[in-house]
């Protein structure tokens, strides 16, 4: 495959459309905004929140009220979902890609650094006039991060903390930013970061657009609210999910990760509950704090002109399938929530077309009619924005290091692929009947043939982006 063939192959999933920006498609319903600027972008961005965690879409036992709002304001996609990773870390690569628009095999180490060819969505939009701003967690190179901002508020170059002891950096416009200018947050993680976010916007001169990404830390664990939050959530009132099981029913080869020694073996209803519990306590703070900072941009007069997307960086299973943690391909974990709403956007849609997170890079340069950058591998939402277009893939694909691979296609079938210690599982859904991927079609004669055609496309789909393993070869690959 040539570099334009796989170039080609990564933008359109076989549907067709050209690798050049499609910003005409919006132009005309941006035209409705009260300013002459081009809209400004607030990104929201949370950490480990399942894509079924939104009261309005997904989960009547959850209070997101500011979620909802977003819903309704916008257009949601509902199979929205992450490419993988190659280390336990899942949130560095995806959050890698969200900046990028690469692929997961065309990241620098996984995704912890980002080379100067790979231009960041903050780049293109200082070199274009915009004011650039982030807070919160940035799990990538400082020097990336040098080159794409030029504001900030306290900055989290890390992974996972307390959420009442953060340690941060202030934002420094020389990009500069030494050990010992590092310390401790004393606020809990999502009000301080909403809080510089709220700063930036009351304060930003309205001669420029702005590019604003609020990187929460929440709700990944360590599992803490305020006491208001966790006092919505007795476990007692919330159910089970569907698919839990006390113990994943073979070796996926991420059974004893941190995220999964989180619980005892085997898994308890009553366990579970208490994580789940916490885990929506910890959505409906962040949730509280997004409001916080919706309600900050209305007061700002810059709302209408203002394109919003919320989304988050993986799922997790929280008892799904036996298991607590995002290492996996199942969709508690590879599918994230994804709503933008603001100008000319449709209100209160649900687009069920499958999509990356890293899609979102290209539908930015559209929704301000810039061009693409030749290092954006992915695809642009804005026929599924502006009108009911149903798709613009036909298949996604997942991995997870050397030993897990997988594809979804349009038409709701899910294969997964195992290599663990030289033994092969293959798990085959119709998510169509089966959404909780609890019935495995894969030892059915029946879908012998279905199996075979999904296995070449996932063939395809590893061609194309590079993936080092070899799912014919008996070890798989590079280790």
């Amino acid at each position: 495959m040539t570099d334009h063939d796989r170039r080609g192959f990564l933008r359109t999933a076989a549907l067709g459309l050209g690798a050049t920006s499609m910003g005409g498609l919006l132009t005309s319903a941006c035209s409705g905004r009260s300013g002459s600027n081009p809209p400004n972008i607030l990104v929201l961005f949370t950490d480990d929140q399942r894509f079924d965690t939104i009261g309005a879409l997904n989960c009547p036992e959850i209070s997101t009220p500011n979620m909802d709002r977003l819903v309704r304001d916008g257009t949601s996609f509902t199979r929205a979902h992450i490419m993988g990773s190659n280390s336990g870390a899942v949130c560095i690569p995806s959050r890698a890609m969200l900046m990028t628009g690469a692929s997961l095999f065309h990241l620098e180490n996984n995704g912890s650094s980002i080379p100067e060819g790979q231009v960041t969505l903050p780049e293109v939009l200082r070199r274009n006039g915009y004011r650039t701003f982030f807070t919160g967690k940035w799990h990538s190179s400082k020097a990336a991060f040098a080159r794409g901002f030029t504001d900030g508020g306290r900055i989290f170059f890390g992974g996972m903390s307390n959420h009442l002891k953060v340690p941060v950096f202030d934002f420094n416009p020389s990009g500069e930013y030494p050990n010992e200018n590092r310390y401790l947050g004393n606020e809990f993680s999502g009000e301080m970061f909403s809080d510089d976010a709220i700063e930036f916007i009351e304060n930003c001169p309205a001669e420029k657009p702005f590019f604003a990404c609020l990187s929460y830390t929440a709700p990944h664990d360590p599992r803490m609210a305020p006491d208001a939050y966790t006092d919505l959530y007795p476990p007692g009132s919330i159910s089970l999910p569907g698919n839990f099981m006390p113990e994943h029913p073979f070796d996926n080869g991420e059974m004893r990760i941190r995220d999964e020694a989180l619980a005892p073996w085997p898994r308890t209803p009553g366990i579970v509950l208490q994580h789940l519990a916490d885990y929506y306590a910890m959505i409906s703070h962040v949730d509280a704090q997004i409001g916080r900072v919706l309600d900050a941009l209305e007061r700002s007069g810059r709302a209408d002109d203002t394109c919003i997307i919320f989304t988050g960086d993986n799922g997790l299973a929280v008892g799904s399938h036996g298991l607590l943690g995002k290492q996996n391909l199942y969709d508690h974990s590879v599918r994230i929530p994804l709503v933008i709403s603001g100008p000319g956007i449709r209100r209160g849609v649900r687009a069920d077309g499958l999509c990356y997170l890293h899609d979102i890079f290209p539908t930015v340069c559209d929704l301000i009619d810039l061009p693409v950058p030749g290092s954006v591998e992915s695809s642009s939402l804005a026929p599924l924005l502006k009108r009911r277009r149903a798709r613009v893939r036909d298949s996604v694909f997942f991995a997870y290091k050397t030993f897990q691979r997988g594809i979804r296609t349009d038409d709701d079938w899910k294969l997964i692929l195992y290599n663990v210690n030289g033994r092969r599982t293959t798990q085959l859904f119709n998510l169509a009947d089966d959404p909780l991927e609890i019935n495995n079609l894969a030892g059915d004669g029946e879908h012998s043939n279905r199996i075979s055609e999904l296995t070449q496309l996932l063939r395809d789909h590893m061609r194309a982006i590079d993936d080092p393993c070899d799912i014919d070869q008996p070890g798989w690959g590079v280790g």
